[in-house]
Protein backbone atom coordinates (compact mmCIF):
# COMPACT_ATOMS: atom_id res chain seq x y z
CA UNK A 1 0.00 0.00 0.00
CA UNK A 2 1.94 3.80 -0.79
CA UNK A 3 2.16 5.82 1.91
CA UNK A 4 -0.41 8.33 0.67
CA UNK A 5 -3.14 5.25 0.74
CA UNK A 6 -2.09 4.35 3.99
CA UNK A 7 -2.28 7.99 5.18
CA UNK A 8 -5.98 8.44 4.04
CA UNK A 9 -6.60 5.24 5.47
CA UNK A 10 -5.11 6.51 8.82
CA UNK A 11 -7.16 10.12 8.88
CA UNK A 12 -10.41 8.45 7.87
CA UNK A 13 -10.46 7.08 11.59
CA UNK A 14 -9.96 10.27 13.71
CA UNK A 15 -12.46 12.11 14.27
CA UNK A 16 -12.59 15.46 16.12
CA UNK A 17 -15.86 14.64 18.37
CA UNK A 18 -15.56 11.37 18.67
CA UNK A 19 -11.93 10.04 18.83
CA UNK A 20 -10.60 9.61 22.31
CA UNK A 21 -6.61 8.84 23.54
CA UNK A 22 -6.75 4.93 24.15
CA UNK A 23 -7.98 5.08 20.36
CA UNK A 24 -4.91 7.21 19.14
CA UNK A 25 -2.82 4.67 21.30
CA UNK A 26 -4.96 1.67 19.59
CA UNK A 27 -4.34 3.32 16.00
CA UNK A 28 -0.45 3.29 17.12
CA UNK A 29 0.12 -0.07 18.20
CA UNK A 30 -1.41 -1.16 15.14
CA UNK A 31 1.11 1.04 12.61
CA UNK A 32 3.93 1.01 15.03
CA UNK A 33 7.43 2.76 14.92
CA UNK A 34 7.04 5.00 11.77
CA UNK A 35 8.87 8.36 11.38
CA UNK A 36 8.14 8.93 7.75
CA UNK A 37 4.37 8.78 8.14
CA UNK A 38 4.47 10.84 11.40
CA UNK A 39 6.16 13.70 9.25
CA UNK A 40 3.36 12.88 7.11
CA UNK A 41 0.37 13.14 9.49
CA UNK A 42 2.31 16.08 11.36
CA UNK A 43 2.38 18.04 7.95
CA UNK A 44 -1.54 17.86 8.46
CA UNK A 45 -1.63 20.30 10.84
CA UNK A 46 -4.45 18.42 12.38
CA UNK A 47 -4.33 18.47 16.32
CA UNK A 48 -5.33 14.77 16.34
CA UNK A 49 -2.67 13.74 13.97
CA UNK A 50 -0.30 15.40 15.37
CA UNK A 51 -0.91 13.41 18.85
CA UNK A 52 -0.68 10.35 16.80
CA UNK A 53 2.39 11.58 15.02
CA UNK A 54 3.96 11.97 18.24
CA UNK A 55 3.39 8.41 19.37
CA UNK A 56 4.82 6.57 16.12
CA UNK A 57 7.76 8.94 16.03
CA UNK A 58 11.14 7.46 16.27
CA UNK A 59 13.06 9.00 18.82
CA UNK A 60 16.18 8.26 17.82
CA UNK A 61 15.39 10.49 14.84
CA UNK A 62 14.53 13.83 17.05
CA UNK A 63 17.07 16.53 17.71
CA UNK A 64 17.27 19.83 18.90
CA UNK A 65 16.69 21.23 15.46
CA UNK A 66 13.79 19.26 14.83
CA UNK A 67 12.23 19.78 18.02
CA UNK A 68 12.71 23.52 17.52
CA UNK A 69 11.00 23.08 14.01
CA UNK A 70 7.73 21.17 16.14
CA UNK A 71 7.98 23.78 18.87
CA UNK A 72 7.07 26.25 16.30
CA UNK A 73 4.32 24.27 14.77
CA UNK A 74 3.06 23.58 18.07
CA UNK A 75 2.84 27.09 19.06
CA UNK A 76 0.30 28.01 16.48
CA UNK A 77 -2.39 25.81 17.69
CA UNK A 78 -4.80 27.01 20.48
CA UNK A 79 -3.35 27.28 23.78
CA UNK A 80 -4.96 24.03 25.39
CA UNK A 81 -4.21 22.50 22.37
CA UNK A 82 -0.38 23.67 22.70
CA UNK A 83 0.00 22.15 25.79
CA UNK A 84 -1.51 19.20 25.66
CA UNK A 85 0.83 18.92 22.20
CA UNK A 86 4.34 19.85 24.11
CA UNK A 87 3.74 17.94 27.36
CA UNK A 88 2.30 15.08 25.05
CA UNK A 89 5.57 14.96 23.38
CA UNK A 90 8.17 14.77 26.29
CA UNK A 91 5.42 12.25 28.00
CA UNK A 92 5.67 9.90 25.48
CA UNK A 93 8.91 10.63 23.37
CA UNK A 94 11.56 12.90 25.12
CA UNK A 95 11.29 11.21 28.78
CA UNK A 96 12.27 7.99 26.68
CA UNK A 97 15.28 8.46 25.61
CA UNK A 98 18.63 9.34 27.60
CA UNK A 99 19.69 11.97 24.74
CA UNK A 100 16.28 13.58 24.87
CA UNK A 101 16.08 13.65 28.76
CA UNK A 102 19.58 15.33 29.01
CA UNK A 103 18.29 17.87 26.03
CA UNK A 104 15.35 18.59 28.28
CA UNK A 105 17.76 19.18 31.06
CA UNK A 106 19.03 22.07 29.26
CA UNK A 107 16.35 24.09 28.37
CA UNK A 108 15.98 26.07 31.88
CA UNK A 109 16.89 29.01 30.08
CA UNK A 110 15.51 28.61 26.97
CA UNK A 111 13.70 31.44 24.47
CA UNK A 112 10.91 28.97 24.14
CA UNK A 113 8.35 29.39 26.62
CA UNK A 114 7.15 25.90 25.65
CA UNK A 115 10.82 24.37 26.32
CA UNK A 116 11.27 26.14 30.17
CA UNK A 117 7.80 24.33 30.72
CA UNK A 118 8.93 20.80 29.70
CA UNK A 119 11.80 21.11 31.92
CA UNK A 120 10.37 22.45 34.90
CA UNK A 121 7.32 20.10 33.76
CA UNK A 122 10.11 16.98 33.33
CA UNK A 123 11.80 18.12 37.16
CA UNK A 124 8.53 17.79 38.53
CA UNK A 125 7.57 14.31 37.31
CA UNK A 126 10.48 12.23 38.13
CA UNK A 127 9.34 12.60 41.42
CA UNK A 128 5.46 12.15 40.94
CA UNK A 129 6.29 9.01 39.02
CA UNK A 130 8.04 7.68 42.25
CA UNK A 131 11.68 7.93 41.42
CA UNK A 132 14.00 8.67 43.87
CA UNK A 133 14.06 12.54 44.14
CA UNK A 134 17.41 14.15 42.49
CA UNK A 135 19.64 16.21 44.06
CA UNK A 136 18.71 19.41 42.84
CA UNK A 137 15.87 19.87 44.64
CA UNK A 138 17.47 23.13 46.55
CA UNK A 139 18.51 24.58 43.38
CA UNK A 140 15.00 24.01 41.57
CA UNK A 141 13.84 25.29 44.59
CA UNK A 142 15.60 28.65 45.08
CA UNK A 143 15.17 29.43 41.18
CA UNK A 144 11.42 28.53 41.30
CA UNK A 145 11.43 31.10 44.19
CA UNK A 146 13.36 33.58 42.23
CA UNK A 147 11.43 33.73 39.17
CA UNK A 148 8.52 31.97 39.32
CA UNK A 149 6.16 35.37 39.25
CA UNK A 150 8.34 36.68 36.42
CA UNK A 151 7.20 33.87 34.08
CA UNK A 152 4.88 33.44 31.20
CA UNK A 153 1.79 31.51 33.04
CA UNK A 154 2.16 28.09 31.07
CA UNK A 155 5.99 27.88 32.14
CA UNK A 156 4.66 28.97 35.93
CA UNK A 157 2.24 25.95 35.94
CA UNK A 158 4.79 23.34 35.49
CA UNK A 159 7.29 25.11 37.55
CA UNK A 160 4.32 25.71 40.28
CA UNK A 161 4.15 21.72 39.52
CA UNK A 162 7.50 21.09 40.25
CA UNK A 163 7.63 22.67 43.63
CA UNK A 164 4.25 20.78 44.64
CA UNK A 165 6.18 17.88 43.54
CA UNK A 166 9.41 18.64 45.88
CA UNK A 167 7.10 19.26 48.79
CA UNK A 168 5.24 16.29 48.48
CA UNK A 169 7.75 13.36 48.31
CA UNK A 170 10.55 15.60 50.35
CA UNK A 171 9.35 16.47 53.47
CA UNK A 172 12.23 18.49 54.86
CA UNK A 173 11.59 20.89 52.04
CA UNK A 174 7.26 20.94 52.95
CA UNK A 175 7.32 23.97 54.63
CA UNK A 176 9.40 25.66 52.30
CA UNK A 177 6.97 24.85 49.20
CA UNK A 178 4.12 25.24 51.41
CA UNK A 179 5.48 28.66 51.66
CA UNK A 180 6.06 29.63 48.43
CA UNK A 181 2.43 28.77 47.47
CA UNK A 182 1.45 31.15 50.00
CA UNK A 183 3.76 33.66 49.15
CA UNK A 184 2.92 33.65 45.26
CA UNK A 185 -0.70 32.92 45.84
CA UNK A 186 -0.56 31.47 42.61
CA UNK A 187 -3.81 29.07 41.39
CA UNK A 188 -5.68 30.02 45.20
CA UNK A 189 -8.87 31.23 43.51
CA UNK A 190 -8.97 28.56 41.13
CA UNK A 191 -12.31 26.61 41.18
CA UNK A 192 -11.53 22.95 40.30
CA UNK A 193 -13.93 20.04 39.60
CA UNK A 194 -14.89 17.23 42.28
CA UNK A 195 -12.35 15.01 42.95
CA UNK A 196 -9.90 17.06 41.34
CA UNK A 197 -6.41 18.37 43.02
CA UNK A 198 -6.36 22.00 43.16
CA UNK A 199 -3.22 23.41 41.81
CA UNK A 200 -2.85 26.00 44.91
CA UNK A 201 0.15 24.34 46.28
CA UNK A 202 -0.39 24.68 50.22
CA UNK A 203 -3.72 22.58 49.27
CA UNK A 204 -2.29 20.02 46.94
CA UNK A 205 0.41 19.41 48.79
CA UNK A 206 -2.06 18.45 52.02
CA UNK A 207 -4.32 16.57 49.80
CA UNK A 208 -1.35 14.74 47.94
CA UNK A 209 0.83 13.80 51.47
CA UNK A 210 -2.61 12.96 53.22
CA UNK A 211 -3.38 10.01 50.85
CA UNK A 212 0.34 8.68 50.69
CA UNK A 213 -0.43 8.40 54.53
CA UNK A 214 -3.51 5.75 53.80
Amino acid sequence: MSLSKKLSDILSQINDTTTKLGDLRRIAGDIKKDHEMALELWSKGIYLARQLAILIMDKKLLSQEVIDSLDQDIQQHPQEESLQLIDWLMANQLSKDKKMIALMESWQNSPSKLQRRIFWYYQGRQRWVGQTPPANSEKLLSSIEDTIEKEQPEVQWAMNFAAAQIGIFQPEYRSRCIALGENTGLYKDEIVGKNCTPNYIPEYIAIQVAKIKK
